[in-house]
């Protein structure tokens, strides 16, 4: 999940991790009646990632989020960036979903819309799962498992009007590739492989056996939709609620406003809490006024990838600023994508000679120093299950090597290359980081100039478009992911697998369809023993960094600044190290 961040993503979901760093020091939390002067002022630096700081059972108050640009969509059926299935959870319920939880416990997979993990069945090609019961949607309607059904086939199977969140059941559903999905099909059974006995009991037949299905439904693509109310791309104008809060406004591309669900019953729900009366989400705040509110206990970044540099600089000099931070890993890599279909980059060698030309210290530099990340060598990160410590392309003191980059550059028939590189616009860190490795490129005669898409729009319609880059000569991407469940699957599938290539959407932006990565995956998941299936994620990165498909810049460390004045915060591995949104309330009336 882009975070995708993610899921994904983007992440989204995250990876079994110890959180923390040793650049910040513990300490213990306060409690929010204890620190009516200050907010949590006093509970210490890192205190988010060991336990609930501000914790409370206050209720009424307004919780603000802000966002520097759009999310890709409030959907939860077609969303892949990790805060937006962070936030997803206030008004939609999947199946599965994470316990809120500081750090690892954050990773805790516990039922939500079931009442219990999923009984696997023909060797983990089954999965049944039995819903709650007294469920209701916002009108008080019941909530059935057909509701459900559909979820799963409007997200999955409609890719040419809602191609944004991941294609997992399209991949793995028993005749997904096949069906047309249910804007095409018109009939009353739909996908014959999802099937719904009764209308608590909900029956996925999969094509292979899938180990880990229970991380698969914890996506908010099994938050159930009513039929009758989806209107395709325009339902996210009009989402029905599921979850503790509902929409009461939705102004596009400014604005989106929440308030209690009436008919959410808490005898069903033992996850949340609804203990703020409105929850706002503003959007396109410049990144600066961001952080000057969430310093001034006003609001919280609702992206969740840390503080602005200037900001960083100033709080990491002062103790008092410091000791109100979160620093943490969140299963996440900073990396570059090579276009594999984009000429000269189809030729292994001159994707290696990017590999060896550039200075990852510059990068990490351009990011905001060790404190946002450390060097990356390896597609899957020290905290994701599968790692395996490994340098294909190392240059002394990471800073590149010019000789062995144009040594490549020979064996690929080229002495210089022209290319473009994407970033998104309004993040400053990838900008920055972009530019150092142009830098880097230059040098051994790569000539790669900037193209800045939002990241709104950054898979729908720029990086994630395969005709698109090729037309506009795009060999270089800059790419963020974080796992989309605590697992090897979960991070390294939708960017490595060529099944996860579609015409749009695209976060596999490498483009890599090998024949060997494509099996080494599907057996792995396969696999019921977890120790073979981490030992084979870690053969499938080696396999892709011998492709030189990804350029591995830093793995991925978060700076939040915690704002004062809000309760129940924890920063969770599940959401790659951002806040949980599940039941953040105010002291502020």
């Amino acid at each position: 999940m882009e975070g995708k961040q993610t899921i994904m993503r983007r992440s989204a979901l995250a990876a079994v991790a110890a959180i923390g760093s040793v650049s910040l020091l513990l300490a213990g939390c306060s409690k929010a009646d204890d620190n009516k002067e200050n907010g949590n002022k006093s509970a210490g630096a890192n205190a988010a990632t060991k336990d609930v700081v501000n914790a409370s059972t206050q209720k009424g108050g307004t919780v603000t989020y802000e966002y520097s640009d759009v999310p890709d969509s409030f959907d939860p059926g077609n969303t892949y960036y990790a805060y937006m299935y962070n936030l997803s959870r206030l008004y939609a319920r999947p199946l599965m979903t994470f316990k809120p939880g500081a750090g690892e416990e954050g990773n805790t997979l516990v039922p939500d819309l079931a009442a219990s993990a999923g009984v696997p069945s023909d060797g983990g090609k089954t999965w049944t799962y039995k819903l709650r019961s007294g469920l209701k949607y916002q009108d008080g309607t019941a909530i059935t498992s057909k509701d459900v059904k559909y979820a799963v086939e409007r997200s999955n199977f409609a890719r040419d009007v809602l191609s944004l969140g991941p294609n997992y059941f399209q991949q793995f559903l028993d005749g997904g590739d096949k069906y047309k999905g249910p804007y095409k099909d018109k009939s009353a059974e739909g996908l014959k492989s999802i099937e719904t006995p009764d209308d608590t009991t909900i029956v996925f037949k999969l094509n292979r056996a899938f180990q880990e299905f229970d991380y698969l439904v914890a996506t908010p693509q099994t938050a159930p939709v009513p039929q009758a109310k989806d209107t395709g791309i325009d339902y996210v104008k009009s989402i029905v609620s599921s979850g503790s809060y509902q929409f009461q406004s939705y102004e596009e591309g400014k604005q989106a406003v929440l308030v209690r669900n009436k008919n959410w019953d808490a005898s069903t729900d033992p996850l949340r809490k609804q203990y703020p009366d409105k929850i706002v989400v503003k959007l396109k705040v410049n990144a600066e006024t961001i952080d000057q509110d969430v310093q001034a206990g006003d609001a919280i970044d609702l992206g969740g990838t840390g503080v602005q540099a200037a900001t960083q600089a100033k709080i990491v000099n002062d103790a008092s600023l410091k000791a109100n931070t979160d620093n943490t890993y969140g299963g996440r890599l900073v990396y570059m994508a090579i276009n594999t279909q984009v000429a000269p980059f189809n030729n292994v060698a001159c994707r290696k000679a990017v590999e060896y030309a550039i200075d990852k210290v510059s990068v990490q530099t351009a990011e905001g120093g060790p404190i946002r990340g450390d060097i990356a060598t390896t597609v899957l990160p020290p905290d994701i299950p599968g790692y395996q410590k490994a340098d294909v392309y190392a240059t002394t003191g990471n800073k590149g090597d010019v000789a062995k980059a144009k040594e490549q550059l020979k064996a690929c028939g080229k002495s210089t290359i022209t290319t473009n590189i994407s970033a998104r616009s309004d993040r400053q860190q990838e900008i920055d980081a972009a530019t150092a490795i142009i830098a880097s490129l230059k040098k051994v005669g790569i000539n790669a100039t900037l193209k800045q898409y939002p990241s709104g729009k950054y898979f729908t319609d720029y990086a994630g478009v395969p005709t698109f880059d090729k037309k506009q000569n795009i060999g270089l991407h800059m790419m963020q992911w974080g796992a989309d469940w605590p697992g090897g699957y979960g991070f390294l599938q939708q960017i490595l697998h060529g099944d996860a290539i579609g015409a749009s959407g695209n976060t596999n932006i490498s483009y890599l369809d090998d024949k060997q990565v494509n099996e080494m995956l599907e057996t792995a998941i396969a696999t019921q023993d977890e120790a073979k299936r981490n030992s084979m994620y870690g053969e499938i990165d080696k396999r892709t960094m011998d492709l030189a498909a990804i350029v591995p810049l830093t793995y991925f460390k978060v700076l939040l600044y915690r704002p004062a004045n809000f309760t129940n915060l924890v920063s969770t591995a599940a959401f790659s190290g951002q806040y949980d949104y599940l039941n953040i309330g105010t002291t502020k009336k």
